[in-house]
């Protein structure tokens, strides 16, 4: 897990009931109340099939220090409360518990109260020893009231990467907080009980809310679940293709990357969809969508990174010992600091295809799906083209475990710029993990890249000239 935190003690977060004018929704609350308290003491749902939604709903809120002015960020809410664990899962549990605090107030602890705040929707990743990620959904909010005061967290925790669903979940979640908190637990508690969908499906949830009545909520994932996890808007609105197309290329060859910018939303966002451009390889390096202040000494690491920090920590960013690094000002659309060979890693002519691509029928795209959908795939078929050919070059031993013919594969491509790039490419962890993957598998490749390898090698067909009688 990507930094420590000193533990907290965790309390339970009850906002004071609201006064409502009908009889009936005091009672309903004060149910909900009771609910709530009977709820504490049952082992966690079991959802009806697939896996649950979420661990964790926190709240995570800004309490003064006995000491002076400063404030840390402290859970005050938490659902479910873990009962009975033995003693190895609630060191882990206090370990990871003591840790969220820290990134969903990266920026510091230097707070004073506002009247008034942007809400900011962001989000976090904790990666386990064991290389398993858990995903913070954050929500940032100034609570209701009048006069200065602080803002605070809602954080889902999540082993599931679906940016736009959780999104979802998180307004429902910030609605029945400026309520109760015991309003949240129905919603929650059915949440939890119900199952992930299935790409394109929907869950639908019922749930009462005091002076509103029985509402029904309905989650769907997207039909294209590789791409649920991120919004590319925000990196088209940052940057140029041609630095989206540089950026690329650093995080294939699995270089050091560093984005700049003033909210905890673009960070999240830009970084996200950088790595989201590398499908279908995996970032199994270091990777902090916003940087805690307290972390800040990553930048150091001589080691690969993808990494968010505010803007306001730019000096210290900059004077500190880096290593060859790409330092991207999201807020300018500038390289602050670069490599310099970031336009000749790539085959020319591929990198070509790709600036067309992205620059085709851009003034179509309505919807957030049509905008990934049109990102990513030109940098989807990229890989069709130099390492779309993988399955043929893995050789099968009797009892089925795979074995990658490395110098064949790459020799097999025909354009020498492709053949030194794919040469490099097999050689970093990206496709170390992916080919030990396909090795393993005893099963044919499926998903959406070999049907985009398939659809590939159909149209190649279709282009040879056939043959004169």
């Amino acid at each position: 897990m990507e930094g420590q935190v000193v533990g907290r003690a965790l309390r339970l977060f009850r906002n004071r009931l609201p006064r409502l004018r009908a009889e009936s929704s005091q009672d309903n609350t004060g149910e909900a109340v009771k609910e709530l308290e009977r709820a504490q003491e049952l082992p966690p749902p079991k959802p009806f099939g697939g896996q649950h939604f979420f661990e964790y709903l926190l709240v995570v809120s800004l309490k003064q220090k006995r000491s002076g002015d400063d404030y840390e960020p402290t859970i005050t809410y938490q659902f479910p409360k873990r009962e009975n664990l033995l003693r190895g899962q609630q060191e882990e549990e206090e370990r990871l518990l003591s840790a969220i605090p820290l990134f969903c107030f990266p920026d510091g602890n230097e707070w004073a109260p506002l009247t008034e705040y942007p809400r900011e929707t962001f989000s976090f990743v904790l990666t386990n020893v064991d290389g398993s990620r858990k995903i913070g959904y954050c929500r940032r909010v100034l609570p209701a009231g009048r006069g200065p005061r602080l803002p605070k967290v809602y954080c889902i925790l999540s082993c599931i990467g679906c940016f736009g669903l959780f999104s979802k979940i998180l307004d429902e979640v910030e609605k029945r907080h400026q309520i109760s908190t015991a309003v949240i637990y129905p919603f929650m508690q059915g949440l939890r009980e119900a199952a992930f969908p299935a790409p394109g499906k929907t869950v639908t949830l019922k749930s009462f809310i005091p002076d509103s009545g029985t509402e029904f909520i309905s989650l769907t994932r997207p039909l294209d679940s590789h791409l649920e996890h991120v919004d590319f808007s925000s990196l088209l609105q940052c940057l140029s293709f041609e630095q989206i197309l540089q950026i690329f290329a650093s995080a294939v060859f699995e270089r050091r990357i560093i984005f700049l910018a003033e909210g905890l939303s673009t960070l999240s966002q830009c970084i996200h969809a950088t790595a989201a451009l590398l499908y279908p390889f995996s970032w199994a390096h270091t990777y902090i969508p916003v940087v805690p202040e307290s972390l800040l000494a990553t930048v150091c690491s001589p080691t690969p990174f993808m990494v968010g920090v505010q803007m306001r920590f730019q000096q210290e960013v900059m004077d500190s010992p880096m290593e060859e690094v790409l330092l991207v000002n999201l807020c300018e659309g500038t390289f602050l600091m670069s490599v310099g060979d970031e336009k000749d890693i790539l085959p020319p002519k591929l990198q070509d295809d790709i600036l067309d691509s992205l620059g085709q029928k851009t003034e179509e795209l309505q919807t957030s799906e049509q905008i990934n959908e049109h990102v990513s795939g030109p940098f989807v078929q990229f890989f069709v083209k130099t390492v779309g050919h993988y399955a043929s070059y893995i050789k099968r031993e009797a009892n089925g475990h795979g074995s990658f013919q490395e110098r064949s594969f790459y020799k097999a491509l025909t354009s020498k710029a492709s053949r030194r790039f794919v040469k490099k490419f097999v050689k970093t962890q990206l496709f170390s993990l992916f080919i030990q993957e396909a090795e393993n598998s005893k099963k044919p490749p499926a998903g959406y890249f070999q049907r985009k390898i398939l659809e590939y090698e159909e149209q190649k067909k279709q282009k040879k000239p056939g043959k004169r009688l």
